[in-house]
């Protein structure tokens, strides 16, 4: 079975804002609710082929692994994949403009467990779910919170 969790959020600030704030790793920890530490593999800022190491805990467990962004549109798209570990994902973010000044964004995280990670597949479909819900509902709520 593999993984794949499509979150959408509408955030009332600029097309630019959000992505540049989103697109940066060391943001990270401040909008994620499950990334704990970032590190940088390659130098910043963030570019097609920079490598940065996250430290997150899901599901109980602490995880540990390197992403690579394999794409980056500034403003528009960016992708990020890691191949090692039992769990290989992908996650994608999306920016649009949406009704005013405001921006719709799309995040995306899919992937093919293998080994045990397979089994909890169906476990993590929903946590990632709800996790990605409380992700983006936090950086709304930090983006918004800036003075424009």
């Amino acid at each position: 079975m593999g993984v794949d969790v499509v979150t959408t959020e509408t955030i009332d600030r600029p097309r630019d804002v959000v992505a540049s704030y989103a697109a940066d790793p060391g943001n990270a920890p401040e909008w994620y609710v499950n990334i704990k530490e970032v590190r940088w593999r390659t130098d910043p800022p963030v570019r097609a082929g920079s490598k940065i190491d996250f430290v997150a805990r899901f599901l109980g467990r602490t995880l540990e692994y390197t992403y690579e962004i394999v794409e980056l549109v500034q403003g528009a798209r960016m992708v990020m994949q890691t191949a090692q570990g039992p769990f290989p994902m992908q996650t994608i973010y999306e920016w649009r403009d949406g009704d005013g000044r405001s921006t719709v964004m799309t995040l995306r995280n899919r992937g093919e467990p293998a080994g045990f990670s397979k089994l909890l597949a169906p476990l993590m479909v929903p946590a990632m779910r709800a996790a990605n819900r409380k992700d983006l509902a936090r950086l709304k709520a930090i983006l918004e919170a800036r003075p424009r």
